[in-house]
């Protein structure tokens, strides 16, 4: 498989997301299958199910994480610095219709968060700002039509 590109940050979070995962949720949810099967007949016992059903997505998660982390390409952004948007920029830019500003940060996929102000390097927004510069102008694609902004400011941060 591929590496998968994450800045230190979203490395971090993910690792935290482990450990929480396999130490607390884990356990957690052992404990909440211990007690539902006290109840007695777990054919109709709805907090088994429930427990189970848990149990079921917590280990999913982890599997998913593990492999995340095991494909983690870790790019540390305040080593990097240019002129043009690529991998870790933080970008700024204004709508050219509506003149309203944004920032982002270009991240990898399982970091991504646009309420955060994280986008992914996958996302259409991201490609059509690639390899641009700040002044320039770049359209993406867009349900109601296409959308035109200008790179107000780029930083490595």
């Amino acid at each position: 498989m591929d590496k998968v590109p994450m800045t230190v940050q979203g490395h971090k979070a993910l690792s935290a997301e482990f450990e929480h995962r396999t130490s607390n949720e884990r356990r957690r949810i052992i404990d909440a299958i211990a007690e539902a099967r006290a109840h007695g007949d777990l054919s109709e016992n709805a907090e088994y199910s429930a427990a189970k059903e848990q149990q079921s997505l917590n280990e999913g998660r982890i599997k998913e994480l593990e492999t995340l982390l095991a494909l983690a390409d870790i790019i540390d952004v305040t080593k990097l610095s240019g002129s043009t948007v690529k991998f870790g920029a933080t970008v700024t830019f204004i709508d050219e219709d509506t003149e309203e500003e944004k920032t982002y940060q270009v991240v990898g996929d399982p970091e991504a968060d646009a309420s955060a102000g994280r986008i992914s390097i996958s996302s259409p927004l991201s490609r059509a700002m690639i390899g641009k510069e700040e002044g320039d102008s770049f359209e993406v694609a867009a349900p109601g039509g296409s959308k035109s902004y200008e790179i107000v400011k780029i930083r490595y941060i």
